[in-house]
């Protein structure tokens, strides 16, 4: 059984979902994959059907009955990932924005140097965008300037949604409390691991756009995120955050190495 499981949520991704299953699947280090359909009409979940005959051990598929948002997507993922004791668990779009061969880097940051959560960062090293219109850029850009000062979060890609979690961090945030199901989601995750403490390294990433298939970003996604980054600060004031469980003891060895958290 492999340590480690990736979630990608589906949604009208037929052109993407074949390549990528086979290219996570066949990375070098032994990822499991989630894909999680929100009962996409163009077929994504028959063709994921299809390739877990390939790799009936490794692939998993959850199909929902509709388009019930991002977030809600990823926390249904997380629970079904530590039901099955993965200590590991990553987030990525299904569109190759995010490469898969990055996977590689965000397990190392976790499980070799210790981190609890590792972000794959667009602007830790500059801006590593590709694709995208000078306009978006520095739509994202700035929308990541704003929550840190919002927030006082030391993130340099506060947006980000290409993440590896160490199980202790899930277990920890209070999942039925995670107050945002779209894009404000991804800021809320990172904020909540911050605001308890957990170690949060940035890996340089290239972020390419998508080249297949459609765009899921809208005008009200981007709204959500502007206005409720002011509610995710806001609500934080009147919330302890404090971590019950005694992580002091090492979790789970990888590569030879002991891993438990500061």
């Amino acid at each position: 059984m492999s340590d480690s499981i990736v979630i990608i949520p589906t949604y009208k991704e037929r052109e993407n979902i074949e390549e990528m299953i086979d290219t996570v699947l066949n990375q070098e280090k032994d990822f499991h994959l989630l894909v999680i359909d929100d009962n996409s009409p163009d077929g994504t979940a028959d063709l994921v059907k299809e390739k877990q005959k390939l790799y009936p051990e490794r692939l998993h598929l959850v199909e929902r009955e509709g388009k019930l948002g991002l977030g809600t997507a990823y926390i249904h993922g997380f629970r079904w990932a530590l039901k099955r004791n993965y200590q590991y668990i990553f987030e990525m779009d299904a569109d190759f924005s995010h490469n898969p061969e990055d996977l590689n880097k965000l397990y190392y940051a976790c499980a070799t140097q210790g981190n609890d959560m590792a972000i794959g960062s667009r602007y830790i090293t500059g801006v590593n965008v590709v694709n995208w219109p000078m306009s978006r850029v520095m739509l994202s850009y700035f929308a990541s300037h704003y929550v840190r000062i919002i927030t006082g979060m030391p993130v340099n890609d506060t947006t980000a949604g290409f993440k590896c979690y160490h199980r202790s961090v899930l277990e920890t945030i209070e999942l039925d409390r995670v107050k945002f199901m779209g894009y404000a989601f991804q800021i809320e995750m990172k904020f909540l691991a911050w605001k308890y403490g957990f170690s949060i390294a940035e890996v340089p990433i290239i972020f390419t756009d998508r080249t297949r298939g459609e765009s899921k970003m809208t005008g009200g996604i981007i709204k959500e995120a502007v206005l409720g980054v002011l509610q995710i600060k806001l609500n934080s004031l009147f919330r302890t955050f404090r971590k019950d469980q005694d992580f002091s003891t090492p979790l789970v060895e990888a590569n030879g190495l002991n891993r438990a958290d500061s």
